[in-house]
């Protein structure tokens, strides 16, 4: 599609958001929609915060947020890589929808995405930090305008994880720039800034601000968060053999830094948007991409993409008062990455436009709202990871249950209410066959849903134009 004809669409589409939204304002008789703040980590887990019950860090800052807001305790990761969730984050869409399968392949023009909807429905938009989406020139190339996927303010890069000197392209300059200091503390300054100079504006704001941390390198984290974490007093999960500890245990401190040094950048946001007066008029919310496996069931630290939950949960932290008032809430339900975005426009009074397969949950947060449980569905469309073990999956988690299913079969199912560190796969056994029956004609249900019918990795490639370079894919212009 080319650019006049994509604008043309997005503004009949746009003008459709903007006038129904506008309705339901009317409606209130107030003037102006909530901000958006979103706060992106990437590959923090689930369980590495104090208020998950981790033994060892410390995240005082999230703490309290998850006192104040609400916690979706069963958040996870469509598919646990980075590019595959970004675009599904921004889009709404699965993986195999968008043929974004993996990392360093570019989103399309055509997808309409979360700041072209916040823009059309009268947003100031903004991106700080990781894109990842661009695909185009490698991981230090400058990012057009158009490239950007309607984000106007922009201080990001492709991709960098040298925290200590970390590069960004600020507005249409093609120079490079580079952030002072450790990268974090650097973007949330500007990120602080940024929400001071807008908040008595006449616009409301979209702002993402996407950080590199904890994705390793680990040993870059600053000295003053690492000393918190000497290894003598670190406690492992049962579900890390003897022969991944050593390994563990040299990642963990530096792990552990880079989580305590991000907490302190939430904190510090927190308190701009209270000194803004504009908290309570504010959906802040702090997630990740993806976890990391941290050497358990036996898979190296630094990985992910595996369905055990070290991999696929995260964090998922929603503070807005003007709905949920002063009461904390946990939401047992699951929440899937392309349901995240119908359900800030959900929040935001914006219909979510018809492309999108996410499902506004944002029903959920209001104070006595009822949950039911739903299956959210993972996948790894093309495990480019060399590992034996890790082939192609489709899986489903719902709020106690993990049931993932290869080509050659069931592969892993779990109560995660009677075994947490999903130790004991019950797959096959004879009493629980027909839970698995459940689990599998759930899964299923859902791929159809999508119109995903588990085919081989090369039969994707094929459909999107990829062509196999050893442990990355090239493509053409578009897919």
């Amino acid at each position: 599609m080319n650019t006049s004809c994509r604008a043309f669409l997005q503004a009949i589409i746009g003008a459709f958001i903007l006038g129904y939204a506008g309705m339901g304002r009317a409606e209130e008789g107030t003037s102006r929609r909530p901000n958006v703040v979103f706060l992106l980590a990437d590959q923090w887990r689930a369980s590495a915060t104090g208020y998950a019950g981790d033994p060892n860090v410390k995240t005082p800052n999230l703490d309290k947020l998850a006192k104040e807001g609400i916690n979706f305790e069963t958040a996870v990761s469509v598919c646990p890589l980075c590019t595959p969730y970004r675009a599904a984050l921004l889009t709404g869409r699965f993986p195999t929808t968008t043929g974004m399968i993996t990392c360093d392949i570019p989103l399309a023009d055509k997808e309409l995405c979360m700041a072209e909807i916040f823009k059309t429905a009268g947003y100031a938009t903004a991106y700080i930090g990781k894109w990842h989406l661009n695909g185009y020139g490698g991981r230090t190339a400058y990012i057009p305008p158009e490239r950007r996927q309607g984000f106007d303010y922009w201080k990001a890069a492709e991709c960098d994880h040298n925290y200590l000197k970390s590069h960004y392209y600020s507005g249409n300059s093609p120079e490079m720039k580079y952030w002072e200091g450790y990268d974090a503390f650097a973007q949330t300054t500007d990120a602080n800034q940024y929400i001071r100079d807008h908040a008595k504006g006449d616009k409301p704001f979209l702002l993402v601000v996407s950080y590199g941390t904890p994705h390793f390198p680990h040993h870059t984290a600053p000295e003053e968060f690492v000393n918190l974490y000497p290894v003598e007093k670190l406690k492992l999960p049962p579900n890390v053999s003897e022969n991944m500890r050593e390994a563990v245990l040299k990642e963990l401190p530096g792990y552990y830094g880079h989580c305590s040094a991000l907490d302190r950048c939430v904190g510090e946001v927190v308190q701009t948007l209270r000194e803004a007066g504009i908290a309570d008029n504010t959906i802040l919310v702090f997630t990740s991409d993806h976890g990391d496996m941290t050497g358990t069931h036996d898979v190296r630290p630094k990985l992910k993409q595996y369905p055990w939950d070290e991999s696929i949960r995260v964090p998922f932290l929603l503070r807005y008062p003007a709905v949920h008032g002063k009461s904390a809430k946990s939401v047992k339900m699951p929440i899937n990455t392309p349901d995240i975005l119908p359900t800030l426009l959900g929040l935001s009074e914006i219909t979510p436009p018809a492309t999108m397969e996410g499902e506004d949950l944002s029903a959920a947060i209001k104070p006595g709202a009822p949950e039911h449980d739903r299956a959210a569905l993972i996948m790894n469309v093309w495990p480019n990871i060399e590992i034996q073990r890790l082939k192609e999956y489709r899986a489903i988690r719902t709020s106690r249950h993990t049931y993932v299913l290869r080509l050659d079969g069931p592969w892993l199912m779990y109560d995660n209410q009677t075994d947490p560190w999903q130790m004991n796969n019950l797959v096959n056994k004879p009493e629980h066959a027909e839970l698995q029956k459940q689990l599998d004609t759930q899964l299923k249900a859902g791929l159809k849903k999508i119109g995903d019918d588990f085919h081989p990795s090369k039969y994707y490639l094929d459909k999107w134009g990829y062509k196999q370079e050893g442990s990355s894919l090239s493509f053409g212009k578009q897919k």
